[in-house]
């Protein structure tokens, strides 16, 4: 019996040692829930990270507001998000660093084939302006996301009140998908992200009921960094290794692997680190 305890009183300190040593291979990250509905991460960066410099990526997937909240919380060591505004104020805080952009999509709005407030092809103010006109269901996600936050400055932009107290706009509280489906059950708008939008469709078959009604305005555009977490801000923070995984995300083998990472074959993200 006293044989059994002094050998389990060995592996716990054997344990005990090698803890410090696993956590120094892993690298903890939040990040907007874009790059993980896609399967960005689980699929490709998370994997090949791994392979090349056996650091495991943990990461945790909310919106973009959260995301950085974690970061302020000495929560995580990096962040890979898209408000560059909200990103520049914690920048400005001290509690990130190094911010570089990597990639890009842009944002859509989407609703039912039969558009009821007729905004086909229109720019995004006229859209807006046609689904408050109509009092169609526009579903937000109501989450300080990067979307919600980008839905919000689309509203002022043109020239409209954020229609928070309005009866016809739902605010879900809930990630990109989630909010999605709940536009479609109300046969109502939505705006999204493009990358997470042809994972959308990918699992309706290729044929979702939401379509694509307005793009390519130049206010969409959807720009995704990562900023290290300021080590003096929080002493825990995993600063060389974080910068390590940022410098490691521009370099040209990941681009190309971000720029060829597609979904019906559409690209999910565009690379475009300098």
């Amino acid at each position: 019996m006293k044989r059994i305890t002094l050998i389990a009183l060995c592996l716990i300190f054997v344990l005990t040692l090698a803890l410090p040593a696993l956590a120094d291979k892993t690298l903890m990250m939040s990040t907007t829930t874009s790059t993980a509905n896609t399967g960005l991460l689980d699929e490709l960066i998370v994997p090949m990270y791994l392979k090349d410099t056996g650091v495991e990526i943990k990461f945790v997937a909310v919106g973009t507001g959260k995301a950085l909240k974690m970061a302020e919380g000495c929560d995580v060591d990096v962040v890979l998000v898209h408000a560059p505004d909200a990103e520049m104020e914690y920048v400005n805080s001290g509690a990130l660093l190094d911010r570089r952009e990597l990639m890009y999509n842009d944002f859509i709005i989407i609703g039912p084939a039969s558009d009821p407030a007729n905004v086909k092809d229109k720019n995004v103010t006229d859209a807006l302006k046609a689904i408050e006109g109509a009092k169609a269901v526009f579903a937000s996600r109501g989450d300080n996301s990067g979307t919600h936050k980008m839905e919000q400055s689309l509203w002022t932009a043109a020239g409209l009140a954020i229609p928070e107290k309005e009866t016809w706009y739902v605010q879900t509280g809930q990630g990109m998908i989630a909010t999605i489906n709940v536009a479609a059950e109300k046969n109502g708008y939505t705006l999204t992200d493009r990358g997470t939008y042809i994972k959308y469709a990918d699992t309706k078959g290729g044929t979702p009921p939401m379509v694509v009604l307005v793009e390519g305005d130049t206010v969409l555009f959807n720009q995704y960094s990562a900023l290290a977490v300021n080590p003096a801000k929080c002493p825990n923070a995993k600063y060389d290794m974080a910068k390590q995984f940022i410098d490691w995300m521009a370099s040209p083998a990941v681009q190309q692997a971000i720029g060829n990472f597609t979904l019906l074959g559409k690209p999910l993200f565009t690379p475009n680190a300098k």
